[in-house]
């Protein structure tokens, strides 16, 4: 077994977007999206309500920090305990967790996080997030779990299974005030997803595990994915991924932590660039950022989409990191950043 471990922390992940508005004699109509993208930007903003141009600043730039991965996901940005905070990120074809260092730049964390013969499978962990205590959580495909790695480095499995079956592939997670953690469980990493004979659960659901253990099914979609709670706790978002399906759903939490019918909240069924509804982050204000089509797009509480974030590649998620208004992106091969107005809390 062949492994980096360099230490658990505490998160919160960040990117950057830019553009500067058109000179007033070439101004784009109010109803049509205005693009923008400075010689130096790694990507395009776009800017379609004039609210955007309060989180985005003008003169913003994508930044693209690291690239030659398989497919990254999950950042998180850990700065617990460490004199030299830094990213952590999944690489799921490639089995491993990445490190960005704003000191020492890219490097490897944790390899192999399955240690089975992958069998044609996506193995590696997909969202990554940090405890109440500064640990890594990880959602496995492989494995089919959702494990905490510890102080010393051993691992401790929190669920695999629900009511006796295994989970499918955790794919994203989320932590409550509470405790609690909600966490999306598509059929990814399963060369056959819906139809392979392994899968146990005749359901793709959304959980909530309580800090006793206790895992509760709390609503399905067809393809559950990126996972979100709104700053007062009072929604939950969870993305839908399916090709057919590109929504993003809303849930009431309750007050007992379980979910009232979901709704759509934003639907980019007609768009038709590459990608779907997928990660995301929220600000502090609750606007979304949410990887679908094209690129971050950034939506409102009420739902209004403001602009859009797009860096070279199609990003799969996004988190805050620095000092909590940078928002971090992971692309199909490589790593990237803005530098934003607005943020999100860092522990």
């Amino acid at each position: 077994m062949k492994r980096w471990y360099l230490g658990v922390v505490m998160a919160a992940v960040g990117v950057v977007a830019c553009g500067p508005p058109a000179p007033v004699e070439e101004a784009i109509p109010e109803s049509e999206p205005m693009a923008a993208e400075p010689a130096d930007s790694a990507g395009t903003v776009v800017r379609v309500d004039p609210a955007f141009d309060a989180l985005v600043p003008a003169d913003a730039v994508i930044e693209k920090l690291a690239d030659g991965y398989g497919f990254t996901e999950g950042p998180v940005w850990v700065r617990r305990g460490e004199p030299d905070p830094y990213l952590l990120f999944s690489d799921i074809p490639n089995n491993a967790i990445r490190k960005w260092s704003p000191t020492e730049g890219a490097s490897d964390f944790l390899s192999p996080v399955f240690e089975g013969d992958p069998d044609g499978r996506s193995v590696g962990s997909n969202g990554l997030l940090i405890d109440g205590e500064g640990r890594l959580i990880l959602c496995e495909h492989g494995n089919r779990r959702i494990s905490r790695i510890e102080a010393d480095g051993s691992v401790t499995v929190l669920a695999d299974r629900f009511e006796g079956k295994r989970l499918n592939s955790p794919n994203d997670a989320v932590y409550h005030s509470s405790g609690a953690l909600y966490f999306t469980d598509p059929p990814y990493g399963l060369r056959e997803g819906n139809d392979d004979p392994d899968k146990e659960l005749d359901f793709n659901g959304i959980f909530r595990l309580s800090p006793d253990g206790t895992l509760t099914r709390l609503a399905d979609q067809t393809a559950p994915n990126g996972i979100a709670l709104s700053p007062d706790e009072g929604t939950l978002y969870v993305a839908n991924s399916d090709g057919a399906n590109k929504v993003w759903y809303a849930y009431d939490v309750l007050a007992d932590g379980t979910l009232g019918p979901g709704r759509v909240f934003y639907d980019v069924n007609e768009v038709e660039a590459p990608g779907a509804a997928d990660g995301m982050t929220i600000d502090r204000d609750g606007n979304l950022f949410a990887t679908g089509p094209g690129g971050i797009w950034v939506i409102s509480p009420d739902g209004t989409h403001l602009g859009s974030i797009q860096p070279d590649e199609v990003p799969a998620n996004a988190g805050w990191g620095d000092d909590g208004n940078t928002l971090y992106m992971t692309g199909r091969t490589g790593l990237y950043r803005i530098r934003l107005n607005t943020g999100g809390p860092i522990p």
